[in-house]
């Protein structure tokens, strides 16, 4: 038990501090693209190509090192699977945390943000993907304490994943229109209506995918 602890403990302040990192450069890159502002990044402004690469390179990097950590922290493919979804959650809560604490943003409840870049940008109201990572933190904070050694399962998967893919959709849809377009298309665009209903259905299904998980322990 106590050893459960302390790799929970050390596993939540890997993520805090990943967080502050991320937040540091977000706050680099408002300082130099929204100098007037900081606190409003829309109508969008384009990184350069410079940055952008260096931007889609740091958000592929930063997947790679919650992976990493979470394969070498735990064995098996669940207890992996659950210390990821620890690292996701909580690495992503206190992104904002550390942007709220530093830079006093997000401002609102429903402020909009830009998440991630790869393929095209995903966008939606910050609280979205927060919610989302409360319940990965809480799932998997709970499957790695419990210490009991749960299977993966065909149906827990596919309810997860489809879940997973519609709220997935739900941050790239308000962008979508914009991709033939081009990358000016971007520039100045505010985005207008997040699809609530489908970002509602995918947090659904993967919350009943991750409960049947933990219903089905091995003997």
């Amino acid at each position: 038990m106590m050893k459960r602890g302390i790799d929970l403990l050390w596993l939540t302040l890997f993520a805090a501090a990943m967080a502050l990192t991320e937040a540091a450069i977000v706050i680099y890159l408002r300082a130099l693209y929204y100098p007037e502002n900081p606190l409003a990044i829309f109508p969008l402004r384009l990184l350069d190509e410079a940055h952008l690469g260096l931007e889609l390179a740091r958000e592929a990097a930063t997947m790679v090192m919650l992976l990493a950590v979470a394969w070498l922290s735990q064995a098996g493919f669940m207890r992996r699977f659950a210390a990821f979804l620890v690292l996701f959650g909580t690495w992503d809560i206190f992104y904002y945390v550390w942007l709220k604490l530093i830079l006093g943003w997000p401002v609102e409840w429903l402020e909009w943000d830009v998440l991630f870049l790869i393929p095209w940008p995903w966008v939606g109201p910050w609280i979205a993907p927060v919610a989302i990572a409360v319940l990965f933190a809480a799932w998997g904070g709970f499957a790695l304490a419990s210490g009991r050694g749960y299977r993966a399962d065909l149906s827990a998967a596919a309810w997860f994943c489809v879940g997973a893919a519609l709220a997935l959709g739900a941050f790239l849809a308000p962008a979508m229109p914009l991709i033939p377009k081009g990358a000016e298309a971007f520039r100045g665009w505010t985005p207008e209506g997040f699809p609530w209903a489908l970002y509602a259905g995918g947090v659904l299904l993967m919350g009943v995918g991750l409960l049947l998980a933990l219903r089905r322990p091995r003997a």
